[in-house]
C-alpha cells in the first residue's frame, strides 16, 4: 500500500473518530509523524471525492463527510493506487513458465487483498482502533503499582 493511501485511511479514521468536530493538517500530522504539506495533497483528494470538507479560518481545519458504513477500504486505497489485476506481464507470447506462475500467484495474492479491502469498511476500522486502545489500555503498568514478585 502507497503512503497516500495509508495516510488516506489514518486522516479519515481520525476524522471519522470526531465527526463533529474539525481537526487540521498538521494536527494529524503531528499524530502520524508525516508532513503535513503531504497530508494537505492527500486531504485535497479524499474532498475532491467528497470524504471531507475543508474548514477555513480560526479554529479551521478538515471534518468527515462520508458515511463510514459505506465507505470501504479499498474505496479509499482506490483514489491514490491503480487496483486494476490487469495482466502486466511486458511481453505475455514470451513469457516463461516461471513468469507466468509468479504472475498468477502475484494476481491471487492481489485479489485476496482487494476482496479484503472491499469488505472492511471506515466503522469497521474505527471499532479496530477501539478495541487496540482496550488492548493497549490493559497492557499499561499501573503506575505506582509494586511489581510482584515471581
Amino acid at each position: 500500500m502507497q503512503t497516500s493511501s495509508r495516510l488516506a485511511i489514518y486522516a479519515l479514521v481520525e476524522l471519522a473518530s470526531n465527526p463533529d468536530s474539525q481537526i487540521s493538517a498538521s494536527e494529524i500530522g503531528a499524530k502520524y509523524r508525516v508532513s503535513s504539506h503531504h497530508l494537505a495533497k492527500v486531504l485535497l483528494t479524499l474532498g475532491r471525492a467528497g470524504l471531507v470538507q475543508s474548514i477555513r479560518g480560526v479554529g479551521g481545519g478538515y471534518s468527515f463527510t462520508g458515511n463510514a458504513r459505506r465507505i470501504t477500504l479499498l474505496d479509499i486505497i482506490s483514489l491514490f493506487e491503480d487496483t486494476s489485476t490487469e495482466c502486466r506481464l511486458s511481453d505475455k507470447s514470451s513469457a516463461t513458465p516461471e513468469e507466468w506462475a509468479l504472475f498468477e500467484v502475484s494476481k491471487e495474492i492481489n485479489d485476496i487483498a482487494m476482496a479484503t479491502y472491499s469488505s472492511i469498511t471506515l466503522a469497521t476500522m474505527l471499532k479496530h482502533v477501539e478495541r487496540r486502545r482496550r488492548i493497549d489500555a490493559g497492557n499499561a503498568a499501573p503506575a505506582l503499582e509494586p511489581a510482584t514478585p515471581v
